[in-house]
């Protein structure tokens, strides 16, 4: 974005030039003053020689304040390259707002080389000025084998000051955790900061504290703060609109109050000493939830949108309770390891459903689930635009479930705005995704249910879906099972 702004700030300041030629030729002044012998003007070469000349000789004419707009919306790397390239830019840096420091920005691997790391972000938080200052990112997260807290401090000191919008601390997993300093939020801090996300780090706020006005979004992951802690940080934060709670243990109540009247979505992973979740925020509209024991009846859902849950047992509790506990429901995300019972037939519809995936992880169940009875959700959702059903590979999807005469039924079940359709049976990384070179083998019996799968779908359902939709097909990988299909 950075280049692109130049490069458009360039073009005008050329236009400009010519401009003002023409109007010196008009008036019968001497339009080639000012030119010297051997200028861009004057002389030909190479294209790319001639607009490197250009961009020297007009970046020192632009006005100081168009230079630290450009510099500003350069990538950190790139910008701290233009100070050491250009004395234009070099004042500049000391006022960068963007200070984000990891692998890359840094540009040397943090494992092995943690002094380093220290030096370099030490060196450019000194040379800062502190001033304008608006993102501070520290990603320490692969500093395993170093402890740097003894550095945080001092780095927070310069970068905390009144303006800052966005603040994000990772730190990786050691004995000794660091205790955020609340000291450093003074009054101007507290009426800039919009962005608060902390890993692995100790969090003890008070009543001293006082208000967070422009806080919007706060993340904690990892983070050692009890409710009563978290309790008088949510009361302080009346322009919160978005809560994320991941792997912190130490909370085992959450209450959302009423005064958070802007508050819309909530995440909670991970914190497995939590039981109860109360909300009377009356603008929630997204839900995303992960806990076997995780209770969520006293949460305000009237106008909740888009839920996303991560438990057992609960295909048959969203199919019976969804639709009036959360009747303006258009997204639904269910990630389920275990299904005792299986979807029922219900009257009750999901009026605004568009968006539905279902994935059945079943790897330790005594009896197939039947799946066909998921069929129950897109007859209860006539608005429904796309549909992504997932089962694990232990429990292939059309195994002893999906019979040939139930799949020639599914197309007719469904005459809404149905327009995209993904069925995955399989893993769901291919090889040479991610970390995992290769996929899981199927057994040779699977992989024929798989093949038997793939030619029902194709036969029954592939040539009755229209052009206009899409119907998307998971198979096993043909590098990592070519001996299979050979034997099959």
């Amino acid at each position: 974005m950075g280049m692109f702004a130049l490069n458009r700030l360039m073009s005008l300041q050329r236009d400009r030039q010519r401009r003002r030629l023409q109007i010196r030729a008009r008036c019968g002044l001497n339009t080639s003053r000012g030119r010297r012998k051997g200028s861009p003007c004057q002389q030909g070469g190479d294209g790319k020689s001639q607009a490197a000349k250009i961009m020297r000789s007009s970046i020192p004419d632009l006005p100081e304040e168009i230079l630290f707009l450009i510099h500003c919306l350069m990538p950190m790397r790139d910008a701290a390259r233009a100070a050491c390239a250009s004395r234009a830019f070099l004042h500049s840096w000391r006022f960068h707002p963007n200070l984000i420091f990891n692998e890359d920005t840094i540009g040397l691997k943090i494992n092995g080389r943690g002094e380093n790391f220290h030096h370099k972000v030490g060196r450019i938080l000194r040379k800062h000025s502190g001033i304008g200052v608006k993102t501070f990112n520290l990603d320490y997260s692969n500093m395993c084998g170093f402890d740097g807290s003894r550095y945080f401090d001092s780095w927070l000191q310069i970068a905390l000051k009144p303006g800052i919008e966005k603040l994000t601390l990772w730190l990786p997993t050691t004995k000794r955790i660091y205790n955020f300093p609340c000291s450093l939020l003074s009054d101007g801090v507290r009426n800039s900061l919009q962005y608060l996300q902390l890993h692995n780090v100790a969090l003890h706020p008070t009543v001293e504290l006082g208000s967070l006005r422009s806080l919007t979004s706060l993340h904690l992951n990892d983070v050692r703060i009890t409710w009563d802690e978290l309790e008088c940080l949510l009361c302080n934060s009346l322009a919160l609109e978005q809560l994320v709670l991941e792997c912190c243990e130490e909370i085992i109540c959450l209450k959302i109050p009423c005064s958070l009247q802007r508050f819309s979505s909530l995440r909670v992973i991970g914190c497995y000493r939590l039981r109860v979740i109360e909300s009377k925020a009356p603008n929630l509209s997204s839900l995303n939830l992960a806990g076997h024991r995780l209770n969520f009846s006293h949460v305000e859902t009237l106008q909740v949108k888009k839920l996303a849950m991560d438990r057992s047992n609960f295909i048959g509790d969203a199919r019976g309770k969804l639709p009036s506990s959360m009747p303006k429901l258009e997204t639904l995300v269910i990630i389920s390891q275990s299904e005792v019972v299986d979807a029922p037939t219900l009257p009750t519809k999901f009026l605004y459903l568009k968006h539905l995936t279902i994935k059945l992880l079943l790897t330790h169940v005594s009896r197939p689930y039947d799946c066909y009875s998921l069929v129950s959700f897109l007859d209860a959702s006539p608005s429904l635009e796309t549909l992504v059903l997932a089962v694990s590979q232990r429990h292939m999807l059309y195994q002893s479930v999906f019979e040939d005469s139930q799949l020639r039924q599914i197309p007719a079940r469904h005459h809404g705005c149905l327009r995209s359709v993904k069925i995955c049976g399989f893993s769901s990384a291919k090889c040479g995704e991610g970390k995992q070179k290769n996929c899981h083998i199927l057994e040779a019996a699977l992989f024929k249910e798989a093949h038997r799968a793939l030619l029902a779908v194709r036969t029954y359902i592939e040539n009755k879906v229209p052009s206009t939709d899409k119907l998307t097909v998971r198979e096993p990988c043909r590098q990592c099972h070519a001996s299979a299909m050979f034997m099959s």
